[in-house]
């Protein structure tokens, strides 16, 4: 295990895994920076030996799929996004003394009953950026964009979104700002920017919501960034908060013209946050609107796990630790025959890219981690480094570039996996829970009676609920199977 901390701001998470190659020549090496960004499965060094992709902190797959394995269905395929299983549970990494990243990288062997090559290795790779006491947070001006259309009217899902806001409004400071904008046919102004001194007026709005109608998100979307612009305050941390199921079903509904909007105000300070809800939910425009806001998706299924989105979560991701951060594993092809990316499909970005700002990639909050694990195969008696790490972002107020990277050696991967930190063993668990849910044939090589052991042994360790929570889970995908 390694630890090393970079100077300056931002920070974020940062998920990835790799795989094992199937032992076939390699190919001819060809120019960096066309190398596997958009190929899946095992990838050869000897002909990219960089993977790099933006940060992401999404976590609305794992919240999704668990509401659907307790509701008794499996979840679709396509919802399915392993880096966001994994980045659903606390690490623990040490923070860096100052701004910047702490980079945490470590690994092991794999569970006797992966099936794989016996030179294939678990890495982890984990950012972690400072925490912040919630009195040193900036104030913020929030807007606050809800679906009241017919399809949210459930008390899981509108009643749900009322709590989980009267929650949060009676924790925000005085100074901060509440603004409301519904939508259902068309959207509408229910109570411009506010003041949280007068939360009276705002907890009026939030009981004063009722659904019906059909879902005309694109309208909601621009009339709360008009709101969110009109009410812009210098200083502050400037967000739009959309809750809704993602169903749109009028008025704009292609999600490019709505990413366009989102695109255009992000740029101008006011980033996109998502939260979704409901069964029926819209899980891929509700990802994409968020990842091109500057933002992230959560999804929420039950009153406990919003009240803690709104309250924790959400008051950490007010301030920015890190604006459009990168990471790059670079390979050693002296001791590497594959590697493969488990997860952040969507989140490729061209080798070359990486030191290119002008480049979109993900931004990070105070006290957030990312994690990323590969399945490495290792060249027969190898030894030495296996590979570098490195993350890049730009400091959110001055938007100069900064990076911190670390080695990893194949010693640092050789240890059983038995013996292995219990939280990069949850980390396997949640990563290969998804890969099973996908199915495909990274899924033939394990099986969820074996997951359920690992994450049973973990829960018992460390007494978490939401590890808990991961073995039931399990357990019940594999009842479904």
């Amino acid at each position: 295990m390694r630890l090393k901390s970079s100077a300056v701001v931002l920070c974020t998470l940062l998920a990835l895994t790799a795989c094992s190659s199937d032992g076939a020549p390699d190919s001819a090496p060809h120019p960096r920076g066309d190398g596997a960004q958009n190929e899946t499965g095992p990838q050869r060094p000897s002909r990219d030996d960089l993977s790099t992709f933006a940060l992401d902190i999404d976590t609305a797959s794992y919240d999704y799929t668990a509401g659907r394995l307790r509701d008794g269905r499996r979840p679709d395929p396509d919802t399915v996004r392993p880096e966001e299983f994994v980045n659903a549970f606390d690490q623990h990494y040490p923070q860096p003394k100052g701004d910047g990243f702490a980079v945490h990288v470590d690994g092991s062997r794999l569970p006797a009953s992966h099936e794989a090559s016996r030179e294939t290795r678990l890495l982890r790779v984990g950012l972690q950026t400072r925490g912040e006491d919630s009195e040193q947070r900036k104030n913020a001006a929030l807007t606050f964009v809800i679906d009241v259309s017919g399809s949210m009217d459930d008390p899981d899902r509108l009643g749900l979104v009322q709590d989980a806001l009267h929650t949060l409004v009676d924790q925000l400071r005085p100074a901060d700002a509440v603004a409301i904008v519904t939508f259902n046919d068309k959207a509408k102004l229910v109570r411009e920017m506010t003041r949280v001194s007068e939360k009276e007026r705002l907890h009026a709005a939030i009981d004063s919501l009722k659904a019906g109608g059909s879902t005309n998100l694109g309208d909601g979307l621009v009339t709360g960034y008009r709101t969110a612009r009109d009410g812009f305050r210098e200083g502050y941390s400037n967000r739009v908060i959309l809750l809704s199921d993602g169903l749109a079903n009028t008025g704009t509904t292609d999600a490019d013209r709505m990413l366009r909007q989102v695109r255009e105000e992000a740029d101008k300070e006011i980033a996109l946050l998502g939260v979704g809800v409901g069964s029926d939910y819209g899980d891929e425009l509700m990802e994409k609107l968020a990842d091109r806001g500057d933002g992230f998706v959560v999804y929420v299924s039950e009153r406990r796990q919003a009240r803690d989105i709104f309250v924790r979560r959400l008051p950490a991701t007010l301030d920015l630790r890190a604006m459009d951060a990168k990471a790059q594993v670079q390979f050693d092809t002296k001791t590497v025959a594959s590697y493969e990316l488990i997860g952040y499909e969507n989140r490729q970005v061209a080798d070359d890219d990486f030191r290119n700002d002008k480049v979109d990639g993900g931004e990070v909050g105070p006290g957030h981690a990312v994690t990323a694990l590969y399945l490495v195969r290792l060249k027969p008696e190898a030894s030495g480094r296996v590979a570098e790490v490195r993350v890049r972002w730009l400091d959110p107020t001055t938007k100069q570039p900064s990076e911190a990277y670390e080695s990893v050696a194949v010693g640092d991967l050789s240890a059983d996996f038995a013996a292995a930190d219990v939280r990069l063993r949850v980390c396997y668990a949640a990563a290969f829970l998804a890969v099973a849910l996908r199915g495909g044939d990274g899924s033939r090589d394990v099986n969820l009676a074996d997951l359920a052991k690992i994450a049973d042994e973990a829960a018992g360790r460390l007494d978490e609920r939401a590890v808990d929570d991961l073995a039931d889970l399990i357990s019940r995908a594999q009842r479904l199977s």
